[in-house]
């Protein structure tokens, strides 16, 4: 009877024992990959008030160096305000909210089995903020007008006068040209008088 228990007891530790170490063998990978366990805001929500900051939650925590998180909206315009900050398994980022409509907050970390986990979760903001309007101090500023080049006035042609000298000299030319023309005929009629004379004779 004594032996019959010892040997069934045996057989309840050695089944035991096999069920345990089965069950703990997928569990030591699923702790070594992390994962995102809750999001404020929640993923889908809809809200009428923009939230100053947005938490992200992981299984495990998060390392710094291989964590990225950003967040864009309406017409893929970024939304993240500055740096992620890590406290335990939390990553918070500052929010920047602008145009009503979705926002997508994309996140990207290496589990500690080196595998990546990467994921989004989605919200809507139903009212937005207005763009900020150029400051009513600030004059608008116009271009000086740019005087038209003016023409410069056309110069007088000058005209020619001639000299003293070119007139004496015009003149000296003349008186010479009537002293020959004087000196031909006196000698023509000289020529015509011997003529006649000898004629005579």
């Amino acid at each position: 009877m004594g032996g019959r228990v010892a040997r069934v007891a045996r057989t309840w530790v050695v089944v035991l024992g096999m069920v345990a170490a089965f069950a703990l063998l997928p569990a030591a990978p699923a702790a070594a990959h992390n994962s995102l366990t809750g999001s404020d805001p929640r993923d889908g929500a809809r809200l009428a008030a923009a939230p100053e900051r947005i938490e992200l939650r992981f299984l495990a925590t998060p390392k710094e160096a291989t964590t990225e998180v950003t967040v864009t909206g309406p017409d893929n315009v970024a939304a993240t305000g500055g740096a992620p900050a890590f406290s335990g398994k939390r990553v918070t980022v500052p929010f920047r909210p602008g145009a009503a409509g979705l926002y997508i907050v994309t996140y990207r970390l290496a589990s500690d089995d080196g595998h990546p986990v990467k994921g989004e979760i989605r919200f809507t903001l139903t009212t937005g903020t207005p763009a900020e309007s150029p400051s009513a101090s600030t004059p608008p500023t116009s271009a000086a007008p740019t005087a038209a080049p003016t023409s410069a006035a056309p110069s007088p042609t000058p005209t020619l006068t001639p000299t003293a000298a070119e007139a004496d000299d015009d003149g000296g030319t003349g008186w010479l040209w009537a002293a020959g023309a004087v000196v031909v005929l006196a000698a023509l009629g000289g020529g015509l008088l011997l003529r006649r004379r000898a004629a005579r004779r």
